[in-house]
């Protein structure tokens, strides 16, 4: 499997929180009453710079904020890890990228991301398009790598409770969200990650997403060197306390946080 690519990776996070952020609304625990900025979460979602190209991984209803946020200028691509709303709601912002930009916008993702965009934003489709609709490159992909430009992209199969969903092996960077097992088979295409992101939802166990026990479990059997945690809910606690328990190759994961690879 090549994993190589031809500059240095950064990542930015874009989003560190679950589905419906942090803070909730109407909430009043410590976690969504902290004053500490690295609390705040919106959804999921981060940009991958590698090879002079912004990839986007997920678009979720908090899109155009992030990208204000980060003052991004113009983006190469957006991979899609799976279809629920909190990764694909903000599509229809990049749209903004259209005009400004002059050019249509590729995606990429498995059929059932591609069913649900066309079910979700019917009028990006239609035989008759609306003037002011998203201008969209579709790819559908699977469990194969791709190229983007001069990038390689692994997908790895994950499973989201019963939803198979990809995370995504770029160079040395691995990036998983939403899994609740990473199925034997795939654990290859993550060894060797210097950056492993994973999902870590809470304390406790859940249906379809890894506790913080079962992702640093996780880490441990796969060994990257740096391990980032993200898809966090106001549950898992404070970041400040949470990341002082952490094993020194750990990170909670934080909104605006830039890794480089």
């Amino acid at each position: 499997m090549q994993n190589q690519v031809t500059s240095p990776l950064r990542i930015t996070f874009l989003g560190t929180g679950t589905s419906i952020g942090v803070p909730v609304i109407a909430c009043n625990c410590k976690v969504c009453k902290s004053s500490d900025a690295r609390d705040k979460r919106f959804r999921t979602s981060a940009i991958v710079n590698v090879d002079n190209q912004n990839i986007v991984i997920d678009c979720g209803p908090d899109f155009r904020f992030q990208m204000l946020k980060q003052n991004v200028e113009d983006i190469d691509a957006v991979i899609f890890t799976h279809e629920h709303r909190d990764h694909i709601a903000g599509l229809d912002d990049i749209r903004a990228f259209n005009y400004i930009l002059n050019k249509n916008i590729p995606i990429y993702g498995s059929k059932n991301v591609m069913e649900a965009i066309q079910t979700e934003f019917p009028y990006i489709f239609s035989e008759s398009r609306y003037f002011g609709a998203p201008q969209l490159t579709i790819h559908e992909i699977i469990n194969e790598p791709f190229v983007i430009g001069q990038t390689t992209i692994n997908p790895v199969q994950v499973m989201h409770n019963k939803l198979s969903v990809f995370g995504y092996r770029i160079g040395d960077l691995t990036y998983i969200t939403d899994a609740s097992m990473i199925p034997d088979e795939e654990k290859p295409k993550i060894l060797g990650s210097k950056v492993l992101v994973l999902n870590a939802l809470r304390n406790s166990k859940h249906i379809s997403h890894l506790s913080l026990a079962e992702a640093l479990t996780l880490i441990e059997e796969l060994k990257p060197e740096r391990a980032y945690l993200t898809h966090i809910s106001h549950f898992l606690g404070l970041h400040e306390e949470v990341e002082q328990k952490l094993p020194a190759n750990v990170h909670l994961a934080y909104d605006n946080l830039i890794v480089e690879v």
